[in-house]
């Protein structure tokens, strides 16, 4: 993942409901095209706020392309559901070292984090 889609990513932060329900829509989308309509009537939701989630999807990377009408999605729906953003889980310092402990792509992510943490509170403290 990029840089600058990271920070995209954390400038919007998700809490447990909105997350929940941007994988319902991309469940209900990758089970078939729908319309807008369908869409928003499914979340129950309003425009704008189907906008909205619409504008995260694509900020992680997530293509819904409008085709006849009807958003799509462009790939499978494990590899969208892969990209969804997820809720702050509420670790401890120590949940997280323990969690970062290996070499996968999400300890390694998760490392990083925990080392600008900790940098920044040393600049701070100076």
């Amino acid at each position: 993942m990029t840089q600058k889609r990271n920070a995209a990513l954390t400038q919007h932060a998700v809490r447990a409901e909105r997350a929940a329900r941007l994988y319902r829509l991309l469940q209900f989308i990758g089970r078939r095209p729908q319309t807008r309509k369908a869409l928003t009537r499914y979340l129950r939701h309003d425009v704008r706020s189907f906008y909205r989630d619409l504008d995260l999807l694509r900020t992680c990377g997530i293509d819904l392309p409008l085709r006849g009408g009807r958003y799509c999605l462009s790939e499978t729906i494990t590899a969208a559901i892969a990209r969804l953003p997820f809720p702050d889980p509420v670790l401890t310092l120590g949940e997280a070292r323990e969690l970062a402990k290996g070499r996968n792509l999400a300890q390694r992510k998760l490392k990083q984090q925990i080392t600008w943490i900790i940098k920044a509170s040393l600049r701070k403290s100076r």
